[in-house]
């Protein structure tokens, strides 16, 4: 018989439970989630960073937070047609929080 003591929750995962979400863990060096990163990499490099120029950091992070609140409130075939935000939303007790993109200086 084992130690039956379980690992606390991490702050993110409290939250997570808090507002209804369940975190979908997948398991390392998976390639078919890669793919669907590097989709994503490949997207925002084609729609955004080879499409615009950055002449300093704060002009990158202004641009940055155009790109976000488009791409956050565009609708998508994954999610039923739904934006992200609407997605995101929908949780119980998600509205009680900001969500604004922030960038370290």
């Amino acid at each position: 018989m084992g130690n039956s003591k379980k690992k606390p929750l991490t702050l993110f995962e409290k939250t997570l439970a808090q507002m209804g979400i369940r975190h979908k863990k997948i398991k390392p060096f998976t390639p078919r989630h890669n793919g669907k990163v590097e989709r994503s990499h490949r997207k925002d490099n084609e729609e955004f960073y080879a499409c615009h120029t950055f002449y300093s950091f704060d002009d990158f992070a202004k641009q940055l937070a155009v790109r976000q609140r488009q791409y956050n409130n565009f609708p998508m075939h994954p999610l039923n047609w739904k934006s992200p935000n609407a997605v995101l939303f929908s949780f119980p007790f998600v509205s009680h929080f900001i969500v604004t993109p922030t960038l370290v200086k």
